[in-house]
């Protein structure tokens, strides 16, 4: 049986239809499109919770419902341990953030990345600027110019909370907005 070469283009062009949809976008498997900022990913556990394509969302929740003109109020936000991914439960502070940023676009932010102090002060001063430029990311995808943003990291130098049980690391693994 000889296929008519009309049915013959139409199958290629069903083809390359659905290899075009189930395309990937460049994320991790997680919904991490931002990574680590050599591009690998840190850490080897994944929370089971994606952050999903959230990125490109304006709709927010809690801290992102206030107003525009005021600088949001929760300044932090936590990470897992040594992970620099955005959890999707701060995604709504960072969305609120990046709101204020582009209403207010002579408003100036240092994100100040931290980690507890597990780990070499070198690997700490590391992660705590991949968490900084994980935030500085997110905010430039929403729209949040380069120049109202600038990183700095303390790694283990300036700790929220003193202890050495998990309660204090977590305090710890940190990004804070600084107006």
């Amino acid at each position: 049986m000889q296929i008519k070469p009309l049915a013959r283009s139409l199958a290629a062009a069903l083809s390359i239809v659905v290899i075009a949809g189930c395309s990937s976008t460049g994320g991790t498997q997680d919904g991490d499109s931002y990574g680590s900022q050599d591009g690998s990913t840190t850490g080897s556990s994944t929370s089971g919770t994606g952050t999903g394509s959230q990125y490109g969302s304006t709709s927010g929740s809690g801290a992102g419902q206030q107003a525009d003109s005021r600088i949001p109020e929760v300044r932090t936000i936590y990470f897992d341990f040594d992970r620099d991914t955005i959890k999707s439960e701060y995604e709504s502070v960072v969305m609120a953030h990046a709101r204020y940023l582009r209403a207010n676009p002579n408003a100036q932010v240092v994100l100040h990345g931290h980690t507890d102090e597990r780990g070499t002060r070198e690997y700490n001063m590391a992660l705590g600027e991949r968490r900084a430029n994980a935030v500085q990311r997110f905010l430039n995808i929403q729209g949040v110019s380069s120049s109202q943003m600038s990183v700095v990291s303390y790694g283990e130098e300036r700790p929220a909370v003193n202890g050495q049980d998990e309660s204090a690391y977590a305090q710890n693994r940190r990004v804070v907005f600084n107006y």
